[in-house]
């Protein structure tokens, strides 16, 4: 098993809002997030800095996150903690008001596979030299998708693609979609849209199913983005098994 995890500023932003981490516990159970910040003036990169340190501290500190259950709750637990850290960041410093993060999430061990989200940035599976999305993007877009309002192409190009319906920060209180995948997987591949917005699955996938090690094909996606303009921060966090 290999896993990989970098985060760059891209082409056009002057600083990089997106925070990403890889960490294990005590019983060698992983934890891979990305948050990708927003707010503007640097108060982004304080939001997803909050929620991925709070997230990864408390991750590495337990002997073992338990059963299925008892990760749910964990995550629920660990998040809304991560919110309310963001939240009263913004109170007692009234020029950040407005900030705000995603955040995607996998919690991998011996027994299961537990994915998360909230906003826009992804989590995916790798399975059978192909990339599988879990996570359910919570924008505006996606919504008027869902409802038949606009089409999956109308919605690609959307000048409104980006208007998150959930946020870390945002309210007092926030909801996490929690998916419970089989573990029988090749890897697990989270990133923030600065990826996707350049590239889409079938270019991602077959980058990771190149010959080498894994952090040349992360740094590679994150060229190849560039590249493409590098529109936004771009973060990926990725683990590959054994013969992947």
């Amino acid at each position: 098993m290999e896993y990989y995890y970098l985060t760059d500023p891209g082409k056009v932003r002057d600083h990089n809002e997106d925070s990403v981490i890889i960490v294990k516990n005590k019983n060698n159970e992983l934890l891979l997030a990305v948050a990708d910040g927003m707010g503007g003036h640097k108060d982004g990169e304080v939001a997803s800095s909050i929620a991925i340190s709070h997230i990864g501290k408390r991750f590495a500190e337990i002997s073992s996150i338990g059963n299925k259950e008892d990760a749910i709750a964990w995550i629920k637990d660990i998040v809304s903690e991560a919110n309310v850290g963001i939240y009263k960041y913004t109170a007692e410093h009234p020029e950040s008001v407005g900030m705000g993060t995603t955040l995607v999430l996998a919690v991998l061990t011996s027994e299961f596979l537990l994915f998360g989200n909230i906003g826009d940035s992804s989590g995916y599976v790798i399975k059978n030299q192909k990339l599988h999305k879990i996570t359910t993007d919570h924008t505006l877009v996606n919504l008027l998708v869902k409802s038949g309002e606009l089409t999956p192409e109308e919605a690609k190009d959307h000048p409104r693609k980006n208007v998150l319906m959930r946020a870390l920060g945002a309210n007092t209180t926030v909801e996490m979609d929690i998916f419970a995948i089989e573990t029988d997987i090749d890897g697990i591949f989270l990133c923030s849209d600065g990826l996707t917005n350049m590239l889409n699955d079938e270019q991602i996938i077959t980058v990771l199913n190149e010959e080498g090690a894994l952090e040349d094909k992360v740094k590679k996606l994150i060229m190849k983005s560039n590249n493409r303009g590098g529109n936004d921060n771009i973060s990926i966090a990725c683990l590959l098994k054994d013969g992947v």
